[in-house]
């Protein structure tokens, strides 16, 4: 705390306001100052009730440490992390200026309008481009290190008014490079999310990522929730036996094509389903290239400020960003560590060129 009454950390951050908390920490909206020169910054903050937990406080910096290791325009940006003065336990991220996917699904359910299909489209293939990246993570020797999110649900895509979308909160991440450090094996997942497989013991790996984004997208086509339950056991038996009602029906403005990529993500058969984030992403982008110029960063941009002023006129303030509670409900369940023990060569191709520019794949002539 500076003698002026603001709250400073570590000398050059200053909080402002706080923009979320979830059941672990609180988000707050800040600024990095550097002499003059102030940028935007998200800090993380976790909860004094659990700020002693040694589990939690691991957890905690491996998601920095992760994070760093991370650097693509699809991913949000873990730009610091430490204690401040008083033994506290912060990390700095870059801020987004915009609103998460929920919302931006939220302000189309309340103006009775099914989000654009072009801008699903252009979202899932920004979400596969920031998947593939920590998919395909390279360590300092150049070994493939992959890491799996395990927790990519609406409320950790973040879409910002320039039109780039990132995504969010690796918290519950883990890179092969550290699979034997000890973490609870209990965690706080989204269950509506979660692939089948990890029901059954199995590891979580690049397909159950990518099936998490199946439903994730599904639902920003559907408008309603994929599997839903009275109760956690109802929701449980959905995932494993329950039929994915026809997209062509509640859909039936939604290309074909479209609708076949999100559904080979759903498929309950590993053999059947997108391998990985890279392979799925292939095809989404001949069919974003295929419906240009109706769907660029500047019109996904303008989509996103739009929602945050429907969501201001709902609600009467702007929609939380950067928030690590999750409007899906969550249950407890049991999930091996996220290792992928798999080192397959990929070719490159034009998918790796096109990393430098989120938007390169879209905007070119």
């Amino acid at each position: 705390m500076s003698g002026s009454g603001r709250i400073v950390i570590a000398g050059r951050y200053e909080l402002l306001e706080v923009a979320g908390s979830g059941g672990m920490a609180a988000v707050w909206r800040g600024v990095m100052r550097e002499g003059d020169h102030q940028v935007p910054v998200a800090i993380k903050r976790i909860l004094s009730h659990i700020a002693r937990d040694p589990a939690i406080v691991a957890l905690f910096h491996e998601e920095a440490r992760v994070g760093r290791q991370l650097a693509h325009p699809n991913i949000v940006q873990v730009l610091d992390d430490g204690k401040d003065d008083a033994g506290n336990d912060y990390l700095v991220m870059e801020w987004v200026e915009g609103l998460d996917l929920y919302d931006y699904m939220r302000s189309y359910h309340a103006a009775r309008v099914h989000v654009p299909w072009q801008a699903v489209a252009a979202i899932g293939f920004q979400i596969l481009r920031g998947l593939a990246a920590a998919h395909e993570r390279v360590d300092g020797q150049g070994q493939r290190r992959p890491v799996i999110h395990r927790d990519l649900t609406p409320s950790n895509i973040l879409l910002g008014v320039d039109g780039v979308v990132k995504v969010a909160d690796f918290g519950l991440a883990r890179a092969t490079d550290r699979a034997t450090m000890t973490f609870p094996n209990i965690i706080k997942g989204k269950v509506s999310y979660t692939a089948p497989e990890l029901l059954y013991g199995h590891k979580a790996n690049e397909q159950s990522d990518v099936y998490s984004l199946g439903v994730t997208l599904w639902e920003a086509l559907a408008a309603r929730k994929l599997y839903s339950g009275k109760n956690y056991s109802e929701v449980l038996a959905a995932i494993q036996f329950g039929e994915v009602p026809s997209l062509s029906k509640l859909r039936p403005d939604c290309p074909a094509e479209l609708i076949r990529i999100v559904l080979q993500a759903l498929e309950r058969d590993v053999q059947k389903r997108w391998k990985t984030a890279r392979q799925m992403a292939e095809p989404l982008l001949a069919f974003v290239r295929s419906i240009r110029p109706s769907v660029d960063a500047r019109r996904l941009g303008g989509s996103v400020q739009q929602a945050r002023d429907r969501l201001r006129a709902i609600d009467g303030k702007l929609p939380v960003i950067m928030q690590e509670a999750s409007s899906d409900s969550s249950i407890e369940i049991s999930i091996e560590v996220s290792v992928d023990e798999e080192t397959r060569s990929m070719p490159a191709r034009e998918f790796r060129a096109e990393l430098s520019d989120p938007f390169a794949a879209v905007d070119e002539d």
